[in-house]
């Protein structure tokens, strides 16, 4: 799975509420998704944030990867930070989404695969 760290001109960063009827609904993640074969993370990534927000992602590269293990599945995360897009995010996929500055996204409840890009984020420099 890729997820995005996107941020808009006040330094905050992009994150989406899941949607009732999918697992662990109501919490809040980085925009994102699965990667399907043949998909590369990158052209996934795009993908994802073009349907779920209607952004084109014109530059961004990988920040870190992880693997978190919940009670019923193990998930492999990629956060890429997007160091430029056209558009303005939109919701969609009828979620809710919310700009948060970066020393604020822990006092969210985040999920937890998604805590540790948390602590990555607060650590460096908006782009």
């Amino acid at each position: 799975m890729v997820a995005a760290a996107l941020y808009d001109a006040h330094g905050q960063v992009l994150i989406a509420q899941r949607p009732a009827g999918k697992h662990m609904a109501g919490r809040w993640e980085f925009p994102g998704g699965k990667v399907d074969p043949p998909e590369t993370e990158r052209s996934a990534l795009e993908r994802e944030l073009r349907e779920e927000l209607g952004v084109e992602v014109e530059s961004a590269h990988p920040l870190m990867r992880l693997t978190h293990a919940y009670d019923d599945r193990d998930v492999e995360l990629s956060l890429w930070v997007i160091t430029g897009y056209r558009g303005t995010p939109l919701p969609l996929e009828r979620q809710r989404l919310q700009w948060v500055m970066p020393g604020a996204l822990a006092e969210q409840d985040i999920l937890e695969a998604d805590r540790p890009f948390v602590n990555a984020l607060r650590a460096r420099a908006a782009p």
